[in-house]
């Protein structure tokens, strides 16, 4: 029998180990890993290179299997989705390119409402205002007839993000959002996530390198570690030292009352 969880804990992780298995043996990232997200709230996931931060976001949107534990979205275990039903709880902007940079973002945006139309692909004006509604909220009005060609690294970024709203999930998952954009486009890239999950009452979820601006702008934040991972709202983790040993202290040390790592 699931759990009973309040309503708005959208996602319950219960002692999920990540990684990778085949049939000779497995090959375990991280374990010990327990967090709830809940409607409204942007999370990031941070860590050092390669203790699996994609991993484990492909293992949340159900791209790759769990190797043990209990994934529950809205009080049911993700085994128990059909794919075109977890398609309309969970939306999900990994790291690759766009298939067809000769699409305009219009055409790109369109694409998110796949889950819902028919076999022929035709839009209902229900189809029609939800792509709408997702140019407005990220402004993309005076883009949406360009070809993605035409576009910045930092546009490119907002097409996905529209796409992912267009699939009107109540939750998004993205993999490295900020990655090859300059500071100033991965702030305006976090603050507009975090304006979608508050307005929107949606759980947006990305994994990032840019701790520091993680802690300035995220809810919560998941610090993924091989064992034991830590999760919290930013102040709790600051608060219990949880940033102190993530890199070596005799190159990398953080700075409490900045929130902010210092080399040395």
């Amino acid at each position: 029998m699931n759990p009973i969880k309040p309503k708005n804990i959208t996602f319950h992780v219960s002692n999920l180990s990540i990684g990778y298995s085949n049939k000779k043996q497995q090959n375990l990232i991280s374990t010990g890993i327990n967090f709830d997200l809940q409607q409204g709230e942007l999370t990031a996931i941070v860590g050092i290179n390669g203790i699996g931060k994609s991993t484990l976001l492909r293992t949340l949107g159900n791209v790759q299997p769990k190797l043990k534990g209990e994934i529950h979205i809205d009080n049911k275990v993700i085994e128990d989705y059909k794919s075109g039903e977890l398609a309309s709880k969970i939306s999900l902007v990994l790291t690759e390119k766009i298939a067809s940079k000769n699409l305009t973002v219009l055409e790109v945006i369109a694409l998110g409402r796949q889950p819902y139309t028919n076999w022929i692909g035709t839009l209902t004006p229900t189809d029609k205002a939800k792509i709408t509604e997702a140019i407005t909220l990220v402004k993309l009005e005076g883009l949406q007839h360009k070809k993605c060609y035409e576009l910045s690294d930092g546009q490119l970024q907002k097409v996905m993000i529209a796409r992912a709203l267009a699939q009107d999930t109540s939750i998004i998952l993205l993999d490295e959002p900020t990655s090859h954009l300059d500071l100033y486009h991965k702030a305006t890239i976090l603050k507009l996530l975090k304006q979608i999950a508050h307005k929107t009452n949606k759980t947006i979820l990305f994994t990032t390198h840019e701790i520091e601006v993680a802690l300035q702008l995220c809810d919560k934040i998941l610090v993924l570690e091989k064992q034991n991972s830590n999760f919290g709202t930013p102040n709790e983790l600051i608060a219990t030292n949880k940033f102190d040993t993530l890199f070596p202290k005799d190159t990398i040390v953080f700075d409490a009352t900045s929130g902010s790592f210092r080399v040395v």
